[in-house]
């Protein structure tokens, strides 16, 4: 069971970036994928989630209409969106994946990703 982070780098304050997440040795289909991200010195905090059916989203009110969280289960795939990108948006992005309803904690998610570094600077 694995999950994959990609798509990070470094980006100037306005820019985009999209991250994507795949799932290896197991289908996501029964699970509710959440991105996550920590900075240097915080503890890792919420970014958005998405539902198994994909019917229900939520969003950190900090990336709320900045961000945009989807995913394609055929491909065993979730992707974020992260558009107007600003400073504080900088972090060591993670994907996690935990089974049934969409869930915003740290500790309701059982797999997670190795990471994927985002800078904003300019």
């Amino acid at each position: 069971v694995q999950l994959q982070a990609s798509g990070g780098g470094l980006v100037q304050p306005g820019g985009s970036l999209r991250l994507s997440c795949a799932a290896s040795g197991f289908t996501l289909d029964d699970y509710a994928i959440g991105w996550f991200r920590q900075a240097p010195g915080k503890e890792r905090e919420f970014v958005a989630a998405i539902s198994w059916t994909a019917t229900t989203t939520s969003y950190a009110d900090s990336v709320e209409g900045r961000f945009t969280i989807s995913r394609d289960n055929a491909k065993n795939m979730v992707y974020l969106q992260m558009n107007s990108l600003k400073p504080e948006d900088t972090g060591v992005y993670y994907c996690a994946a935990g089974l049934g309803l969409l869930k915003t904690m740290v500790k309701s998610y059982n797999y997670w990703g190795q990471g994927t570094q985002v800078t904003v600077s300019s």
